[in-house]
């Protein structure tokens, strides 16, 4: 513990010294970055402390009212009519509300009728919609506004089709096919006379001399037009996972539907028609087994058959007449059925019976069975006509709807085919198992499926004793089986015709399940359809929003077969009875089909003939509005005979029984088993249950229950669960004041109702859920109205506040947690949320709005304005009792009854904070858990006291009184340290209250004292602030803080709640115009920053103070951007965007449209300019990587780490320039020179951040007040300027145009992405972040907190994002994109060119100026080089040449490559497509001229840099235009013709000279574009040019970098080398003749190690060059700087050819040049380099790693070839190219080159003999050919390496016969060798090279024996000495050595040769030489078997033996033969035997 105390206090000590040192070093530096801002002295109070903030109401006091000019007055203070109170009608669905009418209403049924029809009360906040919480930016809205962009022209885009693009309207010969322009010659070598080319427009008074201020603001009114208004909607939207502000308004309530499905009934046919049939229509969920909907009755007969029910009939009413019917289901299953189910009017017979005629008949038959049929007709109709109010269950049938809705796409269901005809459900089988597997109900939805027409063919006769709905479940569950039972039996045929589809959205004629019409319903004659109400298969929460009141009854089973008598076809008839009296049965039931709308008794269906019946009935009852004590369902039981028997009644009533409906004042419902008496119930039974034996009765079965009857109650009156039966009774006893009062057993007296209530508020959150939720918004009233107005018992106030608030907090509880899946992303409930904003009401309040007059008054005023008290004494409020005391109560009897009352009521906003303060922990966290609820309500009964009360005029510091204000104050403290403890247990939690707190404060924003609202959010502040401290995990914190910033500055009034436009301290005088700034500015150097300037751009305390809540975002982006910022990588991104978000609101708010109010509002984020310049070392930087080579090739980077990094990330080296020193070669310049440890501390920014923060600085910069920028830079130091030049150096490379390719290419999405992990892979590589904070924010990848999964809702988590991650976009929207893109990189570099206009007015007079117009002038050069649109390039040249003739200085007399830069720039321009970029660059270029002409009459300087950037361009550029630059020269020319000015000098020839010099250029140019396939060809064009240029070192440097950079791209990295070692050694020459330093390279002689070919560079001699000349090696490469960079460029190129021995070389002579400057730091990094190569080649000395290449020599022969024509070259190509590939590759390219037959391949190595060749054929010859080495140049060429480097002799070999064929016999085979030299060695700075000597000698067969010989014995030495041995490869050499089989093998060689002693002298020699080979290669058989027996394992012990065996024979048979000795061995050589195995001594072939 004491260490762990010790190590902080330690921490502590270490801190303030840190900072007091950073303190010291930001005064000595001021305005370095390093600096932490955290302390920085200059803001007063630290970053890390929020200061006090202005009183805002007593600000705003003390201005006088007109203070502010026009616009800007808005901004001053919110608007009157902020709040408003809206009633809105409530929608109801039906056209008419389906209210009881007129009846004497209970209490509970009149309150619950009045919530169903009151309107909603709304509290509005009129401007609130302009919140970025309420309107959010998307993707969708910025596209919106994208609409009707300009679309920008980029010279890229119009490179693809040369006519695209404005091309030059003005003149129609300009495509770049016209003939005028391009007359070719042959080459096109000739010269064009420029003369006759077409000049482009001239610029219209370029020539005229203007004054500089002239200019200028020409330039600024051009660039101000047509600019968008918005930079922001440029941009993509802000994150949505960031926008944690986001809200929606809540949907208000409304009734609760599933999906639904529309049934319609067509048909139904059967084979035979005789009578009437009824259909039933309802669903069933297998699964749940459970009935679903309410049943659907239906009526397909004829209307003649129909009129066999006339007797019975009354006129049906149009209700009952539906056939279609409209099913919700809210859990959508695969086992759900429809249950068709029909009846007939009941007949004689049972149902087997009945059925036979329908199963036996059949339609084709009907002639034959007249009789039969008419018998049966008969019969019907008799029956119809005496029994046609009885029914009978007749058959039965299902659908299985999952089949309809997964394959309604499939199959055309309208089944007339044979196939079909079986029941629907047999399409299960054939449809597949999909759904008997999906287990969930995800696998069906009923929503989207195509509709169908179903033909239903079999049904199944129904079985007397399976009709309950158990036996159908059984049926059901049975028939989804592949082998039903039902199968089997015999079906009825039938056709029933359904149609099943997706039901409309609003359908018309459309009934409720009340029968009311639905809106819309044109004509009440149209016939319905009508909706079915569900019974969902479990619970559905949702609140009741109408009336409605049904019951059902269900008759199950009745067991009469212990009753006597004649009891058998038995029907129940139900009535609904008010009282005892047969005449008070209610019409209430509701009527099936083709009958009346309601009637007063149903019956069921009749089963024939059976004592103990079950039923399947469904009876629907309307429940009257007030069921009394009297009101019962009574059932009478009847015996029904069928037969008409004389004397025998058609009903007899055979039983009684009932059920009275009100229980203790509640519904009853639920499953009844019944007794059944005998006889009429005795009178006033009703009261009572069949339960009771009543003295007299007769029971069936004594008494026991035989009527099985189950009621349901569907109802939004009758809650029907205990605990909320008993609250609604109890309060409304106590509203109506009916004492005493029964409630079950107990009375309530006035003495016990209040613990009762009690009792009854507690046992609320034992209610069950779905009633709860159902009806939540009667509860809430009650308890509202429980809090407020507290009820009165026997003249005393109960005060119940607190029973009711907790109450509250648990139902609100309990409601989320039934509906926890529906809850947004804040964990809010939907249903609350709309209960608070719709429903939610002061209770006793009514709000009526009398015709535009503000709402009535209706509570009076508090305590301070009695006076204006109500006349009604209900609603007034005593002035003498405090509102919120809760142990305050009136003595009994002081006042009457209606008094007290009044002095009762509360305000619920007092009440719930003054409850929630002292509430207990319990209840506490129950209400923390859902802190916004009460939070809303609190801001709600606020805003409703405020507009009821009409207190919105009165001041906002008089509004609520203290003590209300002291309870939130404790509030906010109190939930807001609950946020900061729970950060660590429950992240979830944590940030839900934050969020909630949030709003909350920004809620009182619009109510309350704002002053005071800034207090609570400081005290917050504070108390986050004490905790970081201790936290151990800062960055949750930091998050949390974060976000609650972000949600306060969503405020729709944000801008006016930071108090914009006033002064910050005495108001500082604002100059307008710019030319007086530019008067004051004089002062730039001399005078002290002005402080108040200052403090508007810095974080400073008074900044602070009066912008609060801006001043809190930008600290919070501040801190987050500090280089130790903890957690960082997530808080950029938290913090940039909640700016960015912001920022895009004020962009699409059209409060802010105006330029001056952007302007006011801009000023509140000035700031954010000195944060982004201090960020910028850990900016990503933009300028840097691949986009960038092609670019800015030309003046590649003086210490480019690695290969080619670009010079475009040069950034101006101001600072050095300052300091006046020589850079230290490689120290990467930057403007701002910090000291370079800080430079890159702290965690990178990534990409996508770094964008938008770039994205903001612009915004400032485009809407701020363009006077005040320039008074703020005027003031910065030197380093802070630079760095803001830097700043928009990135601006510009962030937003660059990546033209239409790139995002076809790629998809924004895996972009920013990719970029994003890129960052933070550097990050993890580099080490900027610590091992533990890798693993921390990994840990916490998208929430700060800990692993993602717990937080359920988090929108962040789910992975895809809707909108701008589809990755296959339409070609539409990628032109949408690229337009934007193009819109936005425009409008960017046109900010970036504004701001630098300001800097450059405000240098004018300062004494550094010299150094920051060069950096101001290089951002200017990069952006001419980036892509940039025509548009920007128009303004952005125009700056340019104002700025040249403003300070031509800049360009002619510092030593810069600025010149060589802009002229590089500009010839590019003179080469575009688009004629207004040419216009306006020839413009630059010809005053470029002009000026240095003027200063020193000659422009050497212009001249040498145009010359050397034009062969530059056309090196580099692959689609480079010459036509287009030609024009532009045109047009050049014709300025100088027509410059009067200059008339008298020699300036207009000097021009000519040069246009037509550049002219020649561009004429190789054009031979370069005819070669441009053909790689070889390029190189060497490119080798010619740069070879005459022998004498211009400038020149010749530029294309071997061309070369080089051509190579690269190529592949060949060693020739790219080799370019680079030669433009090195061109260098150290220059630099030799300049000055003798030691450190340096003598010259080219250095460089020969490296390569001998490099002598050729020391051409240059004094005579040729004068180092003096004016632009003569004034390139920056000519420097040591240049030479280090060249040189560092050749290791690259090595190491990535893997050719590190010539690395080390390289660096020889680098390293001398590091050591002479003590650069240590690039030391280090060589030395890295040199130790990465040497271990190289150690891990891959054998060579076998790094092939180098293979050389083949190709000759050409024919004319076709031109200069090539019987040129013989060696090829160097990539390792391992097979002789086919480049004999095919050479055959493709000259075939394309010279069409189809022409091209041949010599396909043998002999001597071309070109006599015999066809002249019109072109001839290719190919061979493949190794380096050769004489024996004394192997001594030095040991390594792999050696052999493979400096090559200039090669060797092919041809074998020959005497007869020509080129193989034969032994004794006959003869070989050719062939050596050939090279002019140059290889590797060279191209990869070709002509053949310069070649020389021939032929073996005779004998000495081709001694090498195949010596040959083979290498190969077996080679293979015994490998280290590590290689078993498989000894095996393989020994076994074609030794082996028997070989066919001209060793054995074969020594019998030709060796067999007898050769006659001739001469070859004596090569006899014994041949000798002594085999005598060697017996020896090393013996090795290499001695070495496999070691190797071998014992399974290769016989393979061994037999090789040893093979070994024995060949050593016997050769023997003989090798003992021979020659005669004549041991004499002296004849003097004429040359020595012929000696190079010198080969036979010469004559050649």
């Amino acid at each position: 513990m004491a260490a762990a105390e010790r190590r902080a206090f330690a921490h502590k000590i270490n801190r303030t010294v840190a900072a007091e040192v950073r303190k010291q070093v930001s005064r000595e530096r001021s305005g370095s970055p390093s600096s932490s801002r955290r302390c920085s002295s200059s803001l007063g109070v630290p970053l890390t402390e929020v200061v006090e903030p202005l009183d805002f109401e007593d600000v705003l006091l003390s201005r006088p009212p007109d203070a502010e000019p026009g616009p800007l007055r808005d901004l001053v203070e919110f608007p009157a009519d902020d709040l408003e109170l809206l009633l809105q009608p409530r929608e109801c669905r039906t056209t008419e509300p389906g209210i009881p009418k007129d009846e004497k209403l209970d209490a509970q049924v009149r309150a619950a009728v009045e919530m169903y029809i009151e309107d909603w009360v709304i509290v509005h906040r009129r401007y609130q919609y302009l919140s970025a919480a309420y309107s959010p930016i998307t993707t969708e809205t910025q596209r919106e506004r994208q609409k009707g962009l300009p679309r920008q022209v980029f010279e890229q885009d119009a490179s693809g089709d040369e006519r695209s693009g404005p091309e030059d309207s003005n003149d129609s010969r300009c495509g770049s096919g016209s003939p005028e322009d391009t007359p070719r010659s042959s080459g096109a070598s000739s010269i064009f006379d420029l003369r006759n080319l077409a000049a482009d427009s001239l610029l219209p008074s370029l020539l005229e001399r203007v004054a500089p201020e002239d200019v200028d603001r020409r330039n600024e009114s051009l660039r101000r037009q047509h600019r968008p208004p918005a930079l922001l909607t440029l941009y993509p939207a802000p994150d949505e996972d960031e926008a944690v502000e986001r809200c929606s308004r809540p949907e208000p309530p409304r009734e609760h539907f599933g999906q639904r499905i529309l049934v319609k009934c067509l048909s139904l046919k059967f084979e035979i028609e005789i009578e009437p049939i009824f259909g039933i229509l309802a669903l069933y969920d297998v699964r749940e087994k459970k009935k679903i909907s309410e049943n659907f009755y239906f009526d397909l007969n004829s209307d003649s058959i129909k009129g066999l029910l006339r007797a019975h009939g009354t006129h049906p009413a149009i209700s009952t007449l539906a056939r279609s019917a409209i099913f919700s289901v809210t859990y959508p299953s695969p086992d759900i059925f429809l249950v068709i189910k029909l009846e007939k009017v009941l007949q004689q017979g049972d149902i087997s019976e009945c059925c036979e005629p329908y199963m036996v008949m059949k339609e084709v038959d009907t002639a034959k069975n007249k009789e039969k049929l008419e018998k049966l007709r008969l019969a019907a109709e008799q029956f119809c006509t005496r029994l046609g109010r009885y029914r009978m269950p007749f058959a039965w049938t299902a659908v299985h709807l999952a089949n309809i809705v997964s394959s309604a796409g499939q199959l055309d269901r309208d089944s007339d085919s044979e196939g079909e005809r079986r029941p629907a459900w047999t399409d299960r089988r054939r449809r597949g198992p999909q759904d008997r597997t999906s287990s969930g109900d995800e696998a069906c939805s009923f929503s989207g499926f195509r509709p169908a027409t179903l033909t239903v063919t079999n049904f199944f006769k129904q079985e007397a004793e399976r009709l309950s709905d158990e036996d159908l479940f059984k049926f059901l569950a049975d028939m989804r089986r592949p082998s039903s039972l039902l199968r089997r039996l015999r079906p009825v045929t039938a056709q029933l015709k359904i149609d099943i589809s997706p039901a409309p959205e609003n359908p018309h004629f459309c009934l409720s399940p009340e029968l009311l019409h639905i809106k819309p319903y044109p004509d009440p004659r149209g016939r319905p359809t009508k909706e079915i109400l569900e019974f969902p298969a479990r619970e559905v929460y949702a609140p009741h929003t109408s009336y409605r009141n049904l019951l059902y009854v269900y008759p199950h089973s009745l067991n009469f077969s212990s009753r006597q008598g004649s009891v058998r076809n038995l029907a129940v008839r139900v009535q609904y009875m008010t009282g005892e009296d047969p005449s008070q049965a209610l019409p209430v039931i509701f009527g099936k089909s083709s009958c009346s709308e309601f009637t007063r008794e149903a019956f069921t269906p009749v089963v024939y003939h059976n004592k103990s019946p079950e039923f399947y009935e469904e009876f629907k009852l309307h429940l009257p509005a007030c069921v009394t004590e009297n009101h019962h369902l009574l059932f009478t039981f009847y015996h029904v005979s069928c037969q008409p028997r004389p004397g025998t009644a058609l009903e007899t009533p055979v039983g009684f029984t009932w059920i009275p409906l009100l229980q203790h004042g509640r519904l009853r419902t639920g499953p009844f088993c019944l007794p059944v008496s005998v006889d009429q119930p005795p009178p006033s039974y009703s009261v009572l249950t069949p339960d009771v034996a009543l003295p007299g009765m007769r029971w069936v079965d004594g008494h026991k229950g035989v009527f099985s009857v189950e009621l349901t109650a569907v109802s939004s009156v009758h809650p029907q669960d205990p605990h909320l039966d008993k609250f609604f009774t109890l309060v409304h006893v106590l509203e109506e004041g009916a004492f005493p009062f029964r409630l079950k057993d107990a009375v309530l007296s006035e003495g016990n109702v209040e613990q009762e209530l009690r009792a009854s508020l507690a046992a609320l959150r034992l209610a069950s859920p779905e009633p709860l939720v159902a009806f939540s918004h009667h509860v809430l009233d009650k308890l509202v109205r429980l809090v407020v107005r507290p009820p009165i018992i026997s003249g005393q106030i109960v005060n119940l506040g607190r029973g009711a608030f907790e109450a509250m907090a648990h139902v609100v509880s309990l409601v989320h947690r039934s509906l926890e899946a529906a809850q947004d992303a804040r964990g809010h409930c939907p249903q609350l949320a709309a209960y608070i904003h719709y429903a939610f009401r002061l209770p006793g309040t009514e709000p009526s709005l009398p015709d535009g007059a503000p709402p009535v008054t209706v509570q009076a005023a508090t305590l301070a304005r009695g006076s204006g008290r109500p006349i009604s004494l209900y609603l007034a409020r005593s002035k003498s009792i405090s509102s919120s005391n809760p142990d305050l109560a009136v003595a009994p009897g002081s006042v009457d009854d209606e008094v007290s009352r009044i002095l009762a009521s509360k305000l619920l906003h007092e009440e719930l904070a003054l409850q929630w303060v002292v509430s207990s922990s319990a209840v506490r966290e129950a209400i923390l858990q859902h802190a916004w609820f009460f939070f809303q309500l609190m801001v709600k009964s606020m805003a409703l006291h405020l507009l009821l009360g009409q207190r919105l005029d009165t001041p906002r510091k008089l509004r609520f009184p203290g003590r209300f204000l002291d309870d939130i104050t404790a509030l906010v403290g109190s939930v807001g340290l609950e946020v900061i403890t729970r950060v660590h247990k429950d992240v979830e939690l944590a940030e839900r209250l934050n969020a909630s707190l949030a709003f909350f404060l920004s809620d009182l924003l619009s109510l309350v004292d704002r002053g005071f609202v800034f207090s609570l959010v400081r005290a917050h502040y504070k108390q986050v602030a004490t905790r970081l401290q201790s936290s151990p995990n800062p960055a949750a914190l930091l998050t949390l803080r974060m976000e609650f910033t972000r949600i306060l500055c969503s405020h729709e009034h944000y801008v006016t709640l930071n108090l914009p436009c006033c002064p910050l301290s005495p108001p500082a005088s604002p100059s307008p115009s710019v030319s007086s700034t530019t008067s004051q500015s004089s002062t730039f150097s001399s005078q002290a920053p002005d402080p108040k300037v200052t403090s508007m751009f810095e974080l400073s305390g008074p900044f602070r103070q009066q912008h609060f809540l801006a001043g809190l975002l930008l600290t919070e982006l501040a801190l987050a951007l500090e280089p130790e910022a903890e957690g960082a990588f997530l808080l950029h991104k938290k913090a940039i965007s909640a700016v960015h978000s912001l920022l895009c609101g004020h962009d699409t708010d059209p409060r802010y449209a105006e330029a001056t109010v952007k302007a006011c509002v801009a000023e509140l984020y000035l700031p954010l300019l000195s944060i982004a310049r201090d960020t910028l070392p850990r900016l990503h930087d933009f300028a840097e990587g691949p986009g960038q080579r092609s670019r800015l090739a030309s003046m590649l980077d003086s210490d480019t780490e690695g290969e080619g990094d670009i010079a475009g990330t040069i950034n101006p080296s101001v600072a050095m320039a300052i300091a006046g020193g020589p850079l230290a070669p490689g120290s990467r310049a930057s403007i701002s020179q910090g000291p370079p440890t800080a430079s890159r501390a702290g965690c990178a920014l990534s990409a996508e951040s770094s964008r938008t923060l770039l994205a903001c600085v612009l915004w400032v910069l485009k809407n701020a007040e363009p006077a005040l920028l320039q008074h703020w830079a005027t003031d910065l130091t030197l380093p802070q300027l630079g760095r803001l030049l830097d700043l928009l150096y990135l601006c510009l490379a962030a937003f660059e145009y990546k033209g239409k390719k790139a995002f076809e290419r790629i998809n924004s999405l895996t972009f920013k992405k990719s970029l994003d992990m890129k960052a933070r892979l550097e990050e993890a590589i580099l080490g900027t972040i610590g091992a533990r904070q890798e693993m921390v924010r990994r840990s916490r990848e998208r929430s700060p907190f800990g692993n993602p999964e717990n937080v359920r809702w988090r929108k962040s988590i789910t992975h895809w994002k809707q909108t701008s991650d589809r990755v296959d976009k339409t070609k539409d929207e990628m032109e949408h994109e690229a337009l934007v893109e193009g819109n936005l990189a425009t409008e960017a570099s046109l900010v970036v060119l504004d701001t630098l206009e300001i800097i450059v007015q405000t240098v004018m007079l300062s004494e550094a100026r010299e150094s920051i117009l060069g950096a101001v002038l290089k951002v200017v050069l990069y952006s001419l080089g980036s892509a940039q649109s025509a548009l920007f390039l128009q303004h952005g040249l125009a700056t340019q040449r104002a700025l040249v003739s403003k300070f031509p200085e800049l360009l002619f007399e510092e030593d810069t490559e600025l010149c060589a830069d802009l002229c590089l720039r500009l010839l590019r321009h003179c080469g575009s497509r688009i004629s207004t970029i040419r216009t306006h660059a020839s413009a630059s270029l010809y005053l470029l001229m002009r000026q240095n002409f003027e200063i020193g009459h000659n422009f050497a300087r212009v001249k040498m840099q145009v010359t050397m950037s034009l062969s530059s361009l056309v090196g580099t550029t692959q689609n480079f235009s010459e036509e287009h630059l030609r024009r532009s020269l045109k047009t050049i020319l014709t300025y100088a013709e027509e410059d009067v000015g200059l008339r008298d000098s020699t300036f207009a020839e000097q021009v000519q000279d040069l246009m037509f010099n550049l002219h020649m250029i561009l004429t190789d140019t054009v031979k370069m574009k005819e070669h441009q396939e053909d790689p070889e060809m390029l190189i060497d064009l490119m080798y010619r040019i740069a070879r005459g240029y022998q004498g211009s070192p400038d020149l010749r440097l530029t294309w071997l970098q061309n070369m080089a950079g051509k190579h690269a791209e190529l592949g060949n990295h060693a020739e790219a080398a080799q370019c680079m070692v030669h433009a090195a050694a061109l260098v150290a020459e220059y630099l030799a003749l300049l000055e003798d330093h030691r450190h340096l390279p003598v010259g080219c002689v250095s460089f020969q190690n490296i390569s001998s070919n490099v002598l050729e560079e020391s051409a240059i001699s004094d005579d040729i060059l004068s180092p003096d000349e004016e632009g003569f090696c004034s390139g920056k490469h000519f420097t040591e700087l240049g030479l280090v960079g060249l040189l560092e460029q050749a290791a690259g190129y090595f190491t990535m050819g893997g050719l590190y021995e010539a690395v080390n070389e390289v660096y020889k002579n680098l390293i001398p040049i590091l050591e002479a400057h003590r650069d240590y730091k690039k030391l280090a990094a060589v030395h890295g380099k040199l130790q990465e190569a040497f271990t190289k080649i150690m891990h891959q000395s054998s060579g076998w790693e790094r092939v180098f290449g293979t050389y083949f020599r190709v000759g050409f022969y024919g004319t076709r070839f031109g200069d090539l024509d019987e040129q013989e070259f060696v090829y160097k190509e990539p390792s391992i190219t097979k002789l086919a590939e480049i004999s095919h590759r050479l055959e493709e390219f000259y075939t394309e080159r010279f069409g189809d037959d022409v091209v041949e391949i010599i396909k043998d190595s002999n001597p071309v003999d070109k006599s015999k060749l066809d002249a019109q054929k072109a001839y290719i010859q190919i061979t493949y050919v190794e380096p050769y080495f004489d024996t004394y140049e192997l001594k030095d060429r040991v390594t792999y390496f050696d052999r493979n480097y400096g090559l200039r002799t090669f060797l092919f070999c041809t074998p020959f016969t005497p007869d020509g064929r080129a193989h034969g016999e032994l004794p006959e085979q003869h070989k050719r060798k062939t050596l050939l030299s090279t002019d140059h060695a290889f590797p060279y700075i191209k990869t070709r090279i002509r053949v310069c000597h070649r020389e021939e000698t032929v073996l005779t067969p004998v000495e081709v024996a001694i090498e195949d010989m010596q040959k083979k014995t290498r190969e077996l030495a080679f293979a015994t000495e490998q280290d590590p041995p290689d078993a498989k490869m000894l095996q393989m050499v020994l076994q074609g050595s030794v082996g028997p089989t070989v066919n001209q093998g060793p054995l074969e060689v020594a019998q030709v040769f060796l067999a007898e002693i050769p006659e001739d002298p001469k070859l004596f020699r090569h006899h014994n030489k041949l000798r002594l080979c085999f005598k060697d290669f017996c020896k090393k058989c013996e090795d290499a078997l001695r070495k496999n027996k070691a190797l071998i394992g014992p399974d290769q012990k016989e393979y061994h033996r037999e090789l040893e065996r093979n070994y024995c024979r060949l050593r016997e048979a050769l023997q003989p033969l090798l003992t021979q000795r020659l005669p004549q061995l041991l004499a002296p050589t004849p003097p004429g035997l040359r020595n012929s195995l000696n190079r010198a001594s080969f036979r010469k072939a004559d050649l």
